[in-house]
Protein backbone atom coordinates (compact mmCIF):
# COMPACT_ATOMS: atom_id res chain seq x y z
CA UNK A 1 0.00 0.00 0.00
CA UNK A 2 2.56 2.30 0.61
CA UNK A 3 3.89 2.96 -3.35
CA UNK A 4 -0.35 3.28 -3.51
CA UNK A 5 0.08 6.51 -1.09
CA UNK A 6 3.07 7.79 -2.53
CA UNK A 7 1.25 7.66 -6.28
CA UNK A 8 -1.57 9.83 -4.73
CA UNK A 9 0.51 12.13 -2.85
CA UNK A 10 2.15 12.91 -6.18
CA UNK A 11 -1.33 13.73 -7.66
CA UNK A 12 -1.88 15.91 -4.50
CA UNK A 13 1.27 17.90 -4.82
CA UNK A 14 0.96 18.73 -8.76
CA UNK A 15 -2.78 20.78 -7.22
CA UNK A 16 -1.37 22.17 -4.12
CA UNK A 17 -2.00 25.83 -5.19
CA UNK A 18 -5.23 25.22 -6.44
CA UNK A 19 -5.93 22.97 -3.24
CA UNK A 20 -4.49 26.09 -1.05
CA UNK A 21 -6.60 28.72 -2.88
CA UNK A 22 -9.80 26.52 -2.05
CA UNK A 23 -9.28 26.06 1.41
CA UNK A 24 -8.01 30.02 1.84
CA UNK A 25 -10.83 30.86 0.38
CA UNK A 26 -13.17 29.08 2.10
CA UNK A 27 -11.49 30.33 5.74
CA UNK A 28 -11.34 34.07 4.55
CA UNK A 29 -14.26 34.78 1.36
CA UNK A 30 -11.39 37.05 -0.02
CA UNK A 31 -11.00 35.67 -3.21
CA UNK A 32 -7.41 38.46 -3.67
CA UNK A 33 -5.84 37.12 -1.12
CA UNK A 34 -6.58 33.43 -1.57
CA UNK A 35 -5.19 33.49 -5.10
CA UNK A 36 -2.16 35.75 -4.23
CA UNK A 37 -1.23 33.25 -1.46
CA UNK A 38 -2.32 30.88 -4.18
CA UNK A 39 0.31 31.75 -6.72
CA UNK A 40 2.78 32.26 -3.66
CA UNK A 41 2.46 28.74 -2.78
CA UNK A 42 2.79 27.72 -6.14
CA UNK A 43 5.70 29.67 -7.12
CA UNK A 44 7.80 28.91 -3.57
CA UNK A 45 7.39 24.95 -4.05
CA UNK A 46 9.30 25.57 -7.60
CA UNK A 47 11.73 27.41 -6.17
CA UNK A 48 12.32 24.91 -3.28
CA UNK A 49 12.84 22.24 -5.37
CA UNK A 50 14.96 24.44 -7.75
CA UNK A 51 17.07 25.16 -4.69
CA UNK A 52 17.44 21.66 -3.75
CA UNK A 53 18.66 20.84 -7.39
CA UNK A 54 15.50 18.65 -7.94
CA UNK A 55 14.23 18.37 -11.17
CA UNK A 56 10.68 19.77 -12.33
CA UNK A 57 8.78 17.74 -14.08
CA UNK A 58 6.59 19.44 -17.34
CA UNK A 59 3.11 18.97 -14.95
CA UNK A 60 4.87 21.03 -12.10
CA UNK A 61 6.04 23.73 -14.48
CA UNK A 62 2.25 23.58 -16.35
CA UNK A 63 0.79 23.73 -12.94
CA UNK A 64 2.80 26.72 -12.33
CA UNK A 65 2.05 29.05 -15.43
CA UNK A 66 -1.90 27.84 -14.74
CA UNK A 67 -1.59 29.36 -11.32
CA UNK A 68 -0.26 32.23 -12.31
CA UNK A 69 -1.84 32.60 -15.51
CA UNK A 70 -5.34 32.44 -13.97
CA UNK A 71 -4.66 33.85 -10.36
CA UNK A 72 -3.78 36.98 -12.29
CA UNK A 73 -6.69 37.52 -14.97
CA UNK A 74 -8.79 36.36 -11.52
CA UNK A 75 -7.44 39.99 -9.93
CA UNK A 76 -7.59 41.77 -13.13
CA UNK A 77 -11.14 41.00 -13.53
CA UNK A 78 -11.93 40.15 -10.26
CA UNK A 79 -13.47 37.32 -11.38
CA UNK A 80 -12.79 33.81 -9.85
CA UNK A 81 -14.04 31.80 -12.38
CA UNK A 82 -10.79 32.00 -13.86
CA UNK A 83 -9.21 29.90 -11.08
CA UNK A 84 -11.93 27.68 -11.14
CA UNK A 85 -11.73 26.76 -14.63
CA UNK A 86 -8.24 25.79 -14.74
CA UNK A 87 -8.45 22.41 -12.96
CA UNK A 88 -10.58 21.69 -16.25
CA UNK A 89 -7.21 22.19 -18.12
CA UNK A 90 -4.76 20.68 -16.17
CA UNK A 91 -7.08 17.57 -16.16
CA UNK A 92 -7.58 17.56 -20.01
CA UNK A 93 -3.81 17.58 -19.76
CA UNK A 94 -3.49 15.26 -17.75
CA UNK A 95 -6.39 12.91 -19.73
CA UNK A 96 -4.18 13.53 -23.07
CA UNK A 97 -0.79 12.33 -21.63
CA UNK A 98 -2.70 9.69 -20.34
CA UNK A 99 -3.84 8.30 -23.58
CA UNK A 100 0.01 7.18 -23.95
CA UNK A 101 -0.25 3.22 -23.56
CA UNK A 102 1.76 2.09 -20.83
CA UNK A 103 2.05 5.40 -19.34
CA UNK A 104 1.09 3.52 -15.96
CA UNK A 105 4.31 1.58 -15.94
CA UNK A 106 6.28 3.58 -14.32
CA UNK A 107 4.14 3.50 -11.25
CA UNK A 108 4.36 -0.76 -11.24
CA UNK A 109 6.81 -2.53 -9.82
CA UNK A 110 8.28 -5.57 -12.10
CA UNK A 111 6.16 -8.25 -10.91
CA UNK A 112 3.05 -6.21 -11.81
CA UNK A 113 4.48 -5.24 -15.66
CA UNK A 114 5.47 -8.95 -16.06
CA UNK A 115 1.75 -10.55 -14.70
CA UNK A 116 -0.56 -8.09 -15.70
CA UNK A 117 0.92 -5.96 -18.45
CA UNK A 118 -2.83 -6.09 -20.11
CA UNK A 119 -3.97 -4.62 -17.27
CA UNK A 120 -2.46 -1.91 -16.44
CA UNK A 121 -3.17 -0.60 -20.32
CA UNK A 122 -6.43 -0.86 -19.64
CA UNK A 123 -6.02 0.65 -16.19
CA UNK A 124 -3.57 3.90 -17.92
CA UNK A 125 -6.99 4.30 -20.40
CA UNK A 126 -9.72 4.43 -17.47
CA UNK A 127 -7.11 7.12 -15.69
CA UNK A 128 -7.57 9.00 -18.82
CA UNK A 129 -11.49 8.84 -18.89
CA UNK A 130 -11.45 9.56 -15.54
CA UNK A 131 -9.90 13.00 -16.29
CA UNK A 132 -11.50 14.42 -19.44
CA UNK A 133 -15.00 13.29 -17.32
CA UNK A 134 -13.53 15.20 -14.72
CA UNK A 135 -12.47 18.31 -16.95
CA UNK A 136 -16.02 18.19 -18.15
CA UNK A 137 -17.43 18.00 -14.81
CA UNK A 138 -15.79 20.85 -13.49
CA UNK A 139 -16.61 23.04 -15.92
CA UNK A 140 -20.00 22.68 -15.86
CA UNK A 141 -20.19 23.07 -12.17
CA UNK A 142 -17.55 26.32 -12.40
CA UNK A 143 -19.69 28.35 -14.61
CA UNK A 144 -23.11 27.24 -13.10
CA UNK A 145 -22.60 28.05 -9.16
CA UNK A 146 -21.22 30.03 -6.68
CA UNK A 147 -17.60 29.62 -5.75
CA UNK A 148 -18.39 28.00 -2.67
CA UNK A 149 -20.11 25.22 -4.19
CA UNK A 150 -17.67 24.54 -6.54
CA UNK A 151 -14.97 24.70 -4.10
CA UNK A 152 -16.84 22.19 -1.69
CA UNK A 153 -18.47 19.86 -4.21
CA UNK A 154 -15.26 19.57 -6.72
CA UNK A 155 -12.97 18.98 -3.49
CA UNK A 156 -15.31 16.16 -2.02
CA UNK A 157 -15.15 14.90 -5.77
CA UNK A 158 -11.28 15.29 -6.73
CA UNK A 159 -10.58 13.63 -3.31
CA UNK A 160 -13.41 10.81 -3.61
CA UNK A 161 -12.79 9.99 -7.36
CA UNK A 162 -9.44 9.39 -7.64
CA UNK A 163 -9.41 7.37 -4.02
CA UNK A 164 -12.01 5.30 -5.54
CA UNK A 165 -9.88 4.72 -8.89
CA UNK A 166 -6.74 3.83 -6.82
CA UNK A 167 -8.40 1.31 -5.26
CA UNK A 168 -10.25 0.02 -8.16
CA UNK A 169 -7.13 -0.20 -10.19
CA UNK A 170 -5.21 -1.91 -6.80
CA UNK A 171 -7.97 -4.66 -6.76
CA UNK A 172 -7.98 -5.51 -10.46
CA UNK A 173 -4.41 -5.42 -11.27
CA UNK A 174 -3.79 -7.62 -7.84
CA UNK A 175 -6.88 -9.81 -8.58
CA UNK A 176 -5.75 -10.97 -11.56
CA UNK A 177 -2.28 -11.18 -10.87
CA UNK A 178 -2.79 -13.44 -8.14
CA UNK A 179 -5.12 -15.68 -10.28
CA UNK A 180 -3.03 -15.95 -12.96
CA UNK A 181 -0.10 -16.56 -10.44
CA UNK A 182 -2.26 -19.63 -9.19
CA UNK A 183 -2.72 -20.86 -12.60
CA UNK A 184 0.94 -20.64 -13.18
CA UNK A 185 1.73 -22.40 -10.14
CA UNK A 186 -1.13 -24.89 -10.84
CA UNK A 187 0.97 -25.68 -14.06
CA UNK A 188 4.45 -25.19 -12.54
CA UNK A 189 4.35 -26.58 -8.65
CA UNK A 190 7.64 -24.93 -8.37
CA UNK A 191 6.27 -21.62 -9.43
CA UNK A 192 6.01 -18.43 -7.46
CA UNK A 193 2.82 -18.86 -4.72
CA UNK A 194 0.40 -15.77 -4.97
CA UNK A 195 1.24 -14.48 -1.82
CA UNK A 196 4.69 -13.16 -3.84
CA UNK A 197 2.40 -10.94 -6.62
CA UNK A 198 1.18 -7.69 -5.61
CA UNK A 199 1.09 -5.36 -7.99
CA UNK A 200 0.63 -1.55 -6.54
CA UNK A 201 1.03 1.90 -8.24
CA UNK A 202 4.43 3.44 -7.25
Amino acid sequence: MKNLFEAGKLLLLDMAATLFFLVLYLLTHNIPLSVVLGMGLGTARIGWQLARGKPIDTMQWMSLFLVLGAGTVTLITDDPRFIMVKPSVIYIVVGIVMLKRGWINRYLPPIAIETVPDIAVIIGYAWSGLMFLSAALNLIVALNVSVVTWSVTMSIYGIVSKAVMFLISYAAMRAVAVARRRRQQSRDPAATGPAEVAPMPN
